[in-house]
């Protein structure tokens, strides 16, 4: 078994998380949300869950759209008729370092099965100017007729449109693109598959050149900038079918992070007969073009279920940079494994559905009746199923409690924390339509609460923050927000505002009514009592604090050196500690702390951790991601800047497992915000450590972290790993961070001499 974080090995009282692969996802950090205005509350909360690192000797404080110009369209060597010819069109929005390579494999995956006589494939890609170079390295957008090659590092299919630079974020480009290949390739249906970085409701698919700020009325929109926002993409596929008289898309799929929401389907399902999308971020493969096309080509007569049913059994075990010796090879790096090893890998965390539009009706009327049966219970009980369903990667960052929750899941938790038979007969009504809708559904160990399909359920300091409370949340998911009563149910739980069956208006409470929090808890802890105030490596010490409140969410340990001198605390180690009582449902894991006062006890070794790339040892810190139940789960971040080989560079995340890095994820933005995205690391590049320190005030508290950088690993032929290190002698500020189910968090210190 291998030593994990948290007191030096894997102890009674420290709990070992998951966290799954990302990529194609916009992550949107707490800081570009701000703190609202007219009094709102600043969503930016101290958070001990930020990496740090250092190297010997001590850690130190450092002080403080164009005209389009069509080309001549490739003739299509269908022939329609008979009901079993299709076109497929891919938007491949590739402006983007770090996914370009991915995108443009994507294609070429494709370009291994080309279009038949039965079926026509064209693509409209727009790639990013620097980044990857092959292939020409050229820039702008282009539009192809994909015909048949098995070259997955060239395009050889025919440009038929030569675009220029476009905005892929505006509308009216997804309208052109689809009116223009509808026109010049009819078939009996038609398939959409659009790519690119996914945010869950707010949509998604952004584009920096050229640069454009959107609609800033909306806060969020405002926060974030120009993206094809979810109402836009709706507003956008009816232009389509009013021009070309598509009565629907057979299918629609969004190769794109976190887009299987209730709140996405109901779009979808006004413009298409089956979708198909993930509940979590994906991996940089995307799906398995290759595979699932040639299906279609040698099965035209499927319908829209079919083909979605393809894509959700081949997304992974099937794509060509795993099939094929060679892209995996490219894929993986010198240190390849099998393709079984990369596959089972990869899939651990993986969630794809493919989902009969027609069921969303009954889904939401389902939906509709557990909200009408929560509105009777203790809401308290709700706040608990919320805070332990399944979640899925928020686009809000992680100051505070996930707010992309699996539907399936939250429902049969409530029925078990609330033991309330309506909620549990609503319950097993929404379980009942997610079967009916499901056409196929697939979701790794790591995921093993997914059901399908995710919702937003924010917690009150999102929810009363305009950019992601209901006054965006109601203008961008207007269609979900009026088709069901999930928005009204929310203001519900956070203000007391009751609704009926037969309400329909979207529900935005004013800005300056009270925001209550159910799942707040009013903890207190006790003064940190220690067995001995000096530890060392071997002579560990016993740490007791009393803990007293209700709504007890997780309770953390933590460990800072403290720089007297700079007055500053470097954060050294932080972990999950466990409760008595764990409780499961369908593999998801959770703690129960009971009622009342209770003694909390840990006995901390002083040991630190390090990362190794063969050459150099760095000291890092090892954040913690959620609650689990066995140490193999465990998944660990750290924060930095990756720096590529040629010099450029990316705010970036490690993420490491069972004692080695497992993935490498890049940001568009500084700071680990924008969206996130996977990179590959190549021989000579860099990762530089984030080390993050909190300055003490007067009175001796923590105030707002602040981030230097820290050590330097640099990549290699062999595996970057985590060792054990005994901690510095010095002095060091330990104890417990306890959260309540709102996300508030109070703590309670001591210091300890380590020798």
């Amino acid at each position: 078994m291998p030593i994990l974080p948290g007191g030096g090995g894997p102890m009674s009282m420290v709990v070992i998380g998951v966290i799954v692969v990302l990529a194609l996802c916009a992550f949107v950090a707490f800081s570009l949300l701000g703190g609202g205005n007219d009094g709102d509350t600043d969503i930016a909360q101290q958070d001990f869950s930020q990496p740090a690192a250092t190297e010997k000797p001590l850690p130190t404080r450092v002080p403080p759209t164009p005209a389009i110009a069509l080309g001549q369209p490739s003739q299509p060597t269908n022939v329609t008729g008979g009901g079993d010819t299709w076109t497929v069109m891919l938007y491949q929005d590739a402006d983007d370092k770090i996914l370009e390579e991915d995108l443009f494999i994507d294609f070429n995956e494709v370009e291994r099965i080309g279009s038949s006589n039965k079926v026509n494939i064209v693509a409209q890609m727009d790639r990013y100017k620097g980044g990857f170079s092959g292939d020409g390295n050229w820039t702008g957008a282009r539009r192809y007729y994909v015909t048949q090659d098995d070259d997955l590092e060239r395009i050889n299919s025919q440009v038929v449109g030569d675009l220029g630079e476009v905005n892929m974020s505006d509308g009216q480009t997804l309208v052109d693109f689809v009116t223009w290949a509808v026109a010049n390739y009819p078939a009996d249906k038609y398939a959409l598959i659009l790519s690119d970085h996914g945010m869950g409701w707010p949509g998604g698919w952004s584009d920096p050149d050229p640069r454009s700020s959107g609609d800033r009325s909306i806060p969020l929109a405002a926060a974030i900038g120009d993206q094809l926002y979810l109402m836009e993409l709706d507003q956008a596929l009816g232009e389509i079918r009013a021009t070309t008289g598509i009565d629907k898309f057979e299918l629609i799929g969004l190769d794109a992070c976190l887009m299987s929401h209730m709140e996405v389907f109901n779009v979808l399902q006004q413009h298409a007969r089956y979708g198909v999308a993930s509940q979590e971020t994906e991996p940089a493969l995307g799906w398995a073009y290759t595979s699932f096309l040639n299906q279609l080509v040698n099965n035209p007569s499927m319908n829209g279920a079919g083909l979605g049913a393809a894509v959700v059994d081949t997304y992974i075990r099937d794509d060509q940079r795993i099939v094929d010796d060679r892209a995996r090879q490219r894929f993986v790096g010198s240190s390849s494994g099998s393709a079984a090893q990369i596959t089972r890998q990869l899939e651990s965390s993986i969630t794809l559905s493919a989902v009969d539009l027609s069921a969303m009706p009954e889904l939401n009327a389902a939906v509709n009746q557990l909200a009408l049966a929560l509105q009777g219970v203790d809401q308290r009980a709700v706040a608990k199923a919320r805070s332990y369903a399944q979640p899925f990667t928020s686009i809000f960052g992680s100051d505070v409690p996930p707010s992309y929750i699996d539907l399936g899941n939250f429902a049969q938790l409530a029925a078990q924390e609330t033991r309330n038979p309506a909620v549990t007969q609503a319950g097993q009504a929404v379980l009942d339509a997610l079967n009916g809708a499901i056409v196929a559904e697939r979701h790794g160990s790591k995921k093993p609460g997914a059901t399908g399909f995710s919702i937003y359920f924010p917690n009150s300091q999102l929810y009363r923050n305009p950019a992601a409370g209901p006054e965006s949340y109601t203008a961008i998911a207007n269609r979900f927000a009026a088709d069901s009563l999930w928005d009204d149910y929310l203001a519900f739980h956070y203000t007391g505002r009751r609704f009926e069956a037969g309400d329909s208006q979207l529900v935005a409470p004013d800005r300056n009514q009270p925001v209550e929090a159910p799942g707040a808890g009013q903890i207190t802890l006790g003064p940190v009592e220690l067995s001995d105030n000096v530890a060392a490596p071997g002579q560990p010490v016993l740490m007791k604090t009393v803990v007293r409140g209700e709504n007890i969410g997780n309770i953390y340990f933590f460990a800072g050196y403290l720089d007297s001198q700079a007055n500053s605390i470097y954060v050294a180690d932080t972990d999950f500690l466990t409760s008595n009582e764990t409780r499961e449902l369908n593999g998801v894991y959770y703690p129960d702390w009971g009622a009342g006062d209770f003694n909390l006890e840990f006995e901390w070794e002083p040991v630190v951790f390090a990362l190794d790339d063969g050459q150099n040892t760095v000291e890092v810190l090892l954040t913690p991601q959620s609650y689990g139940a066995a140490p193999e789960n465990a998944v660990y971040t750290v924060d930095g800047t990756y720096t590529y080989a040629d010099g450029e560079h990316r705010a970036a995340r490690l993420y490491l497992s069972d004692g080695e890095l497992r993935n490498v994820y890049g940001f568009t933005d500084d700071g680990q915000t924008g969206a996130p995205r996977e990179i590959l690391p190549q021989q000579g590049d860099r990762f530089t450590i984030t080390e993050t320190w909190y300055d003490l005030n007067s009175a001796g508290r923590m105030s707002t972290p602040a981030t230097q950088d820290g050590g330097t690993i640099t990549f290699g032929n062999g595996p970057v790993t985590w060792k054990l290190l005994d901690a510095a002698a010095g002095d060091y500020v330990i104890g417990f961070i306890a959260e309540d189910l709102d996300g508030n968090r109070t703590d309670s210190y001591t210091q300890v001499t380590v020798r």
